[in-house]
C-alpha cells in the first residue's frame, strides 16, 4: 500500500513538473527565445523534477532496502544533493513571487521604483545570493562533526543520544531552519506590499465612486492567492521536514520516517498545478491536453464495445 502511494505521487509530481517545462521549452524552441520570467519557471520545473526523483529514491530504499544508509558516503551524498535541489526550488519560487510583485504592485516609491525598473538584475542578484548562502551552509556544516554523527547514529540504531550528538543535531538543524528564513521573509514582503498596493487602489476606486471590480484589482487579487498558497505550502514542507530530520535523529528505523518523506513530495506537487492553474496559457495547454486524452478514452472504449458486440 505504501509503495502504491509513494509511485502514484511521484508519477503525480512528474506530470505536473514535466508540463510546466516542456511547455515553456517548446516556445523557446518556437520563438528562438524565452523570456526570463519563463527560464527561470523551466530551471524551477527541472529542479522540482530531480527533488521529486530523490524523494522517491530515498522513500524507496527507506521502504525496501533500508541497510543502505549505514553507508556513510551514501547518507551525506543523499542529503547534500537533496538540500541543493530543495533550496534551488525553493529561490527559484521565491523568484516568481517577488516578479509577480514588481509587475503588478503600484508603489510610488523611489526605492520600489527603482528595483521594478532593474527587475532582472535584481532577481540575479536574489539568485547569486542564494547561492551563495548555500555555499555558507555547507561550509559550515563541514567545521561541524554532523554527518558523522547521523552516520553512526543510523549504524548502530540508537534511540538515546548522548550530549554531543544532540548538540551538533541541534546545530544543523538551526542552520537548515535559517536558510528556509530569507525565501520565506522575501516572499510574506511581497505578500504585504502586494496587499497594501490593492489597498491603495480599492481606495483611489472609492474616490471616483466605482464599486465594481476593475481588471487591475482582479490581478491583484489572483496574485495574492497564489503567494498565500505558495506561502502555506512553504510552511507545510518546512514543518514536515524538520519532523522528518528529528525523526531520523531520534528513531532511525522507524517507519512513520516513510510517510513523512512522502509529505515532502506535497509542496513541488501541489505547488506545480497552482502554477499551472494561475497561468493562463499554461492551464488553456492542460485543457487541451485533457480534452485529447478524453477524446482518445472515448475511442478506445467504443472501440472495445464494438469490439465485444462482434462476440
Amino acid at each position: 500500500m505504501y509503495m502504491i502511494l509513494v509511485i502514484a505521487v511521484f508519477i503525480t509530481g512528474m506530470l505536473g513538473n514535466m508540463f510546466i517545462g516542456l511547455a515553456n521549452c517548446s516556445d523557446w524552441v518556437k520563438n528562438q527565445k524565452i523570456t526570463f520570467i519563463n527560464f527561470i519557471m523551466v530551471c524551477l520545473a527541472a529542479s522540482r523534477i530531480i527533488s521529486v526523483l530523490m524523494l522517491f529514491i530515498d522513500a524507496t530504499i527507506l521502504e525496501l532496502a533500508p541497510h543502505f544508509y549505514y553507508s556513510y558516503s551514501l547518507v551525506k551524498c543523499s542529503d547534500i544533493f537533496w538540500v541543493i535541489t530543495d533550496q534551488l526550488s525553493t529561490w527559484l519560487a521565491t523568484c516568481l513571487s517577488m516578479f509577480y510583485l514588481f509587475k503588478i504592485a503600484h508603489i510610488p516609491h523611489p526605492l520600489f521604483l527603482w528595483m521594478k525598473w532593474r527587475l532582472r538584475g535584481l532577481l540575479v542578484v536574489f539568485l547569486v545570493f542564494s547561492l551563495f548562502l548555500l555555499i555558507f551552509y555547507f561550509l559550515l556544516l563541514e567545521t561541524l562533526p554532523i554527518w558523522g554523527d547521523i552516520y553512526l547514529t543510523l549504524k548502530s540504531n540508537l534511540t538515546l543520544f548522548s550530549g554531543t550528538i544532540k548538540t551538533t543535531a541541534f546545530r544543523k538543524i538551526i542552520v537548515f531552519d535559517l536558510i528556509y528564513l530569507v525565501p520565506f521573509l522575501v516572499s510574506l514582503a511581497s505578500l504585504l506590499l502586494l496587499f497594501l498596493s490593492l489597498v491603495k487602489h480599492s481606495r483611489n476606486l472609492d474616490l471616483i465612486s466605482t464599486t465594481s471590480e476593475d481588471s487591475i484589482t482582479k490581478i491583484h487579487k489572483k496574485a495574492m492567492k497564489m503567494l498565500e498558497s505558495f506561502l502555506i505550502l512553504f510552511i507545510i514542507h518546512i514543518f514536515f521536514m524538520q519532523l522528518a530530520r528529528w525523526l531520523l535523529f531520534l528513531f532511525p528505523m522507524s517507519r512513520s520516517i516513510n510517510f513523512i518523506l512522502l509529505t515532502l513530495n506535497i509542496f513541488p506537487l501541489t505547488h506545480s498545478f497552482i502554477l499551472i492553474l494561475g497561468n493562463s496559457k499554461l492551464r488553456q495547454r492542460a485543457m487541451r491536453i485533457l480534452q485529447h486524452l478524453k477524446s482518445q478514452l472515448q475511442e478506445l472504449i467504443l472501440s472495445l464495445h464494438r469490439f465485444s458486440s462482434l462476440y
